[in-house]
């Protein structure tokens, strides 16, 4: 095997005032350190860009610990292992998990799970197959719980949680939603993920749009938005309708002064339940989720959309993209081409 390109590394160099932009952001070329007992070198093939990364650059407590300034800016990776000291993971292997922005890493190989790269290209581990899959799974069906026949609204349904969640709404025999911005992404719901409304929310009133596709009212709301977009689905939920909170883009820019829902009491009037969850709640229970995610994609029911953009270099412009929503379904950074 041919020697490495000298390692590089994104760091976080200073936190954020509003959204992120160059000055919260350096390059490094440190040399990685040798692979001890139970640690393998993993060469990063492509790496996840996702909403709670603004999370990550806060100071503000989390369920995950603060990336601090100076450090590697945290990320999922996929990657193929060129060099192991833990008997699970040997080279030639493929694996996925936390591997922060950079071209190469060395982790302890129990904080990453091998995958089958013959089954589903590498990328496909990060999007429908991997976090963002597992995120659209068990929020919508173990937290929302829906049942056939429901009215199931989801917001950001063209993004890669959303549109996840989507699809299993439809699978689940539910009459399903999407919100989402602009003609292009409100006619991939309809055409291709075959949703029976679709919203586009820069071109419509959310009310009004919101009546006239869901008469009866919303039995489960998927929010990964918040903002006014909850506010609007509140006026229109049913007794007994569940609100999951996956997320809150529209709250991303000042974290600071993050607004709630104003129309909070149709949660009493309707007794209703909103409740949020992040993927720690669920790490236990990965493997089912991977095989049905898997059964539904080999059998055609499940689609996934990326959104790649080129480079380690581009990181800070893809960032910016997905948190001002430019992007059209899962982002990743392809780093070198995979499996």
């Amino acid at each position: 095997m041919s020697a490495s390109p000298e390692p590089v590394q994104v760091r976080m160099a200073e936190y954020p005032t509003g959204m992120p932009d160059s000055s919260t952001w350096s390059f490094s070329h440190d040399p990685l350190p040798p692979v001890r007992e139970g640690n393998v070198r993993l060469r990063v093939s492509h790496l996840s860009i996702d909403p709670g990364m603004r999370g990550w650059i806060t100071p503000k407590k989390s369920y995950m610990a603060s990336v601090r300034p100076g450090e590697t800016m945290r990320a999922f990776g996929v990657g193929e292992v060129v060099e192991s000291s833990f008997a699970a993971l040997r080279p030639g292997d493929w694996a996925t998990g936390f591997t922060g922005v950079q071209t190469e890493a060395v982790l302890p190989g129990k904080t990453l799970r091998k995958i089958d790269v013959s089954l589903a290209p590498a990328s496909a581990y990060l999007s429908g197959l991997g976090m963002t899959g597992y995120t659209a799974y068990f929020g919508l069906l173990d937290v929302g719980k829906p049942q056939r026949g429901e009215t199931v609204v989801v917001s950001s349904a063209a993004g890669a949680v959303g549109s996840v969640a989507s699809q299993i709404a439809r699978l689940s025999g539910c009459k399903v939603v999407g919100i989402a911005g602009g003609p292009k992404k409100a006619a991939f719901l309809r055409d291709e993920l075959r949703l029976d409304a679709a919203i586009d929310y820069k071109r419509e009133s959310i009310p009004a749009a919101l009546a006239a596709a869901a008469p009866e009212g919303v039995d489960l709301y998927f929010d990964n938005v918040g903002g006014p977009t909850l506010d609007a689905v509140l006026m229109q939920i049913k007794r007994h309708a569940r609100i999951v909170v996956c997320g809150g883009i529209s709250q991303y820019g000042d974290l600071d002064r993050v607004q709630g829902p104003s129309n909070y009491l149709q949660l009493v009037t309707q007794s209703a339940r909103m409740q949020g969850f992040t993927r720690l709640d669920y790490l236990h229970r990965i493997p089912e989720a991977s095989t049905q995610l898997l059964a539904w994609w080999q059998a055609g029911q499940l689609r996934f959309r990326e959104h790649v953009v080129h480079g380690l270099e581009s990181f800070p412009r893809a960032l910016a993209m997905l948190l001002s929503g430019e992007n059209h379904g899962k982002l990743l950074l392809e780093l070198r081409s995979g499996a």
